[in-house]
């Protein structure tokens, strides 16, 4: 059975921004390791302004995936422009993200599914620079579809500038 039809894989819009939220304070707090004592009430803030503004100007675009009416898994893809190169001519690059299953339908093809809808929005759209950031549990799906790691990037840890080294 396809995929696709078995879950109903809906594009978000301004009218899913309450469930974006949700969805997305719910999978850093996965990703973290975070129980419900850990204050996320700026980060939730903070990511509803973002899913207003990204939503209404086109630079994210989301998929939520339900099973009849529960929700079972999502992912989302931010659309931005860096200074032009030789690589990337165009400057534009995507960042996929918040890519969540529910454990209860995890192995069943749903991540994978969504994660081909983020990758066409970005390849319809233009953009061939993808890049995004894998957990150990999502690292063998993104490696399977071809994601490889990135040798020469760098960052600056936040507890480096926030600690007044700089």
């Amino acid at each position: 059975m396809d995929i696709q039809s078995e879950f109903d894989f809906i594009k978000a819009a301004e009218k899913d921004i309450a469930m974006l939220t949700a969805t997305r304070i719910q999978v850093l707090r996965a990703a973290n390791g975070l129980d419900l004592s850990v204050d996320m009430s700026a980060v939730e803030k903070e990511s509803r302004d973002y899913y207003e503004k990204a939503l209404r100007d086109g630079s994210h675009a989301a998929y939520l995936v339900f099973d009849a009416e529960l929700f079972v898994g999502a992912g989302g893809i931010s659309f931005y422009r860096v200074m032009p190169t030789f690589h990337n001519p165009s400057g534009n690059k995507a960042y996929i993200m918040n890519m969540y299953t529910h454990p209860d339908y995890r192995r069943r093809g749903i991540a994978s599914a969504v994660l081909d809808l983020l990758v066409k929005e970005a390849l319809t759209r233009g953009v061939e620079h993808i890049s995004l950031e894998a957990t150990s549990m999502g690292r063998p799906l993104y490696t399977k579809f071809g994601f490889v790691p990135m040798k020469d990037e760098m960052i600056l840890p936040g507890e480096f500038v926030n600690g007044g080294k700089i």
